[in-house]
């Protein structure tokens, strides 16, 4: 395990802030590339004073943002024509529908869940979510999640095991707080009606 960690550390040092643009590109494409392997290895290099925290955080942000739109364009152009094959017309509208009300909150806690992150551009893209209400979420939710990983690298990079166990626990505490507040939008959306 030490090796490939020495092995992405090296391959980001030397690819700089475009590797860590395009590697978070793919991550948040559907490329199946967890963000994790890139991320905590370059807060580690910021720590070590060989790249800058800020712009770190910066080309991670853009990597995710362009990989999102990247997906979201996809599924604009060609989703609808191939889902209408098994799926029927009524059921799309409601996705629409679904995503006028309630895309923001989808796009920022989808951005956040293990998994989803990758995928949750595509509907969007399919509802034809507004772009700049598209770009904010996700580059908020990116923020966030780029933060954790980042800080993670940055604290506590030189030991491993710490970063496996608090990234299960940070991940954990992440999607709790997301439920919270996924709740309480509920709520609020439910008292507005």
């Amino acid at each position: 395990m030490e090796s490939i960690v020495d092995f992405l550390i090296d391959t980001i040092g030397n690819w700089g802030y475009i590797g860590i643009f395009i590697l978070m590109f793919l991550e948040s494409s559907f490329f199946p590339f967890p963000s994790e392997i890139v991320m905590i290895p370059s807060g580690y290099l910021a720590y070590k004073g060989e790249m800058n925290l800020f712009l770190v955080v910066v080309s991670g942000i853009l990597g995710a943002l362009t990989g999102a739109w990247f997906n979201y364009l996809l599924a604009d152009k060609y989703g609808r024509k191939f889902l209408e094959k098994f799926i029927n017309s009524k059921k799309l509208n409601k996705l629409d529908t679904f995503f006028e009300k309630h895309g923001h909150i989808s796009m920022f806690s989808g951005r956040l869940i293990p998994g989803v992150r990758q995928y949750i551009s595509f509907p969007a893209g399919l509802a034809k979510m507004n772009g700049l209400i598209f770009s904010f979420f996700t580059a908020l939710g990116s923020l966030i999640w780029i933060l954790v990983l980042v800080g993670l690298g940055y604290f506590i990079g030189q030991n491993q095991e710490l970063i496996h166990k608090y990234l299960m626990e940070i991940t954990v505490i992440t999607l709790i707080i997301l439920a919270v507040i996924i709740f309480i939008y509920y709520k609020y959306q439910k008292a507005k009606k």
